[in-house]
């Protein structure tokens, strides 16, 4: 047990039998862990949902919500999806295990518990929230830095949060599924993070370019996939940061792609950054209307810039719900 007072992780401990929850409990708060106990399931769903946990530790039979029906619960909400479950089981037969699996558990513990094999997994379990966490905390880090990039400039203020919207409510319209719409939503926040690379001289340049500072603008999409590159949870998110300034008819940067050569998702945030750049003001020109900001997209559509069908969805998503892009 750590001797300095400080807890080697936080765990919930569920179990509607006290003479097996308390040895339990005992047991991991010898070890040094915080430990909190509950006697049913709809207290764990409640205590995981208040304050963080590194480990639950659900038996399937409780009083209530059963530990699959907690576990599912857990692991279908973004704020607790990465809480590691262990399910503890009596029960024998295969199909219990895998409606574990089906249900988000992580791992298995049958009844009578084993010290040694209790304490091991664990400690694994623990030990990879923890790094889940680091995964997490290097994520917060990338998204600040791209709302300080995004605060240098008066005129793009909450253009990453309105990106990070507009970009889910345009991927339900089209019927993406539910982890297209997350990677969508995180990459309205990072797209540019490359920017960060760029002189302010350039970032913030009042006029148009010169083709010097075009070229080092231009950089920015691969900057960008290169910071992101190291992170195995942003993976998905690259595609998005690298092509978003790509054009239909391979006229964009930086790899001049063409159609449908360039990724989807990439598209549709290249779709909403149009518009919304069109609809707030910039140094040059106010804010225009949603009909002269889709009448331009369509235009541009037809030079071959962008994806018709994309725009034509944007078009019907604002009809449906003219105030779903305003500015807030």
């Amino acid at each position: 047990m750590p001797g300095n007072g400080t807890s080697k992780g936080t765990i919930l401990v569920a179990d509607g039998n006290e003479g097996i929850r308390e040895p339990l409990v005992e047991l991991l708060r010898m070890q040094g862990y915080k430990v909190i106990a509950v006697a049913d399931g709809e207290q764990a769903f409640m205590e995981l949902c208040s304050q963080p946990v590194d480990l639950a530790l659900l038996d399937v039979m409780m009083p209530g919500r059963t530990g699959f029906s907690v576990c599912r619960a857990v692991k279908s909400r973004l704020e607790t999806r990465l809480v590691p479950v262990m399910l503890i089981t009596g029960l024998g037969k295969g199909e219990d295990r895998i409606q574990g699996i089906e249900a988000g558990a992580d791992d298995f513990l049958n009844k009578p518990v084993k010290k040694q094999e209790l304490l091991a997994r664990v400690r694994s379990l623990v030990r990879l929230k923890r790094f889940t966490d680091e995964l997490e905390n290097a994520e917060t880090v990338l998204c600040s830095l791209a709302r300080s990039i995004e605060a240098k400039d008066p005129y793009t203020e909450g253009h990453c949060d309105r990106l990070s919207r507009y970009t889910v409510s345009l991927g339900v319209k089209i019927g993406l599924a539910d982890e297209q719409l997350v990677s969508l939503r995180r990459g309205g926040i990072i797209h540019d993070i490359g920017k960060v690379t760029v002189p302010e001289y350039v970032l913030l340049k009042p006029g148009p370019l010169d083709a010097a500072e075009r070229k080092i603008m231009e950089e920015h999409p691969i900057a960008g996939e290169r910071i992101c590159a190291p992170l195995k949870s942003l993976r998905d998110l690259l595609p998005i940061i690298r092509s978003h300034h790509e054009k239909q008819n391979g006229t964009g940067y930086p790899d001049r792609l063409k159609g449908d050569e360039i990724p989807l998702a990439a598209r549709i945030l290249q779709t909403v950054d149009i518009y919304d750049s069109l609809t707030t003001d910039r140094p040059y020109r106010k804010a225009l209307s949603q009909k002269k900001a889709l009448q331009i997209m369509w235009e541009e559509t037809r030079r071959g810039w962008w994806d018709a069908r994309l725009v034509d969805a944007l078009q019907e998503l604002l009809q449906e719900s003219p105030k779903a892009f305003s500015v807030a």
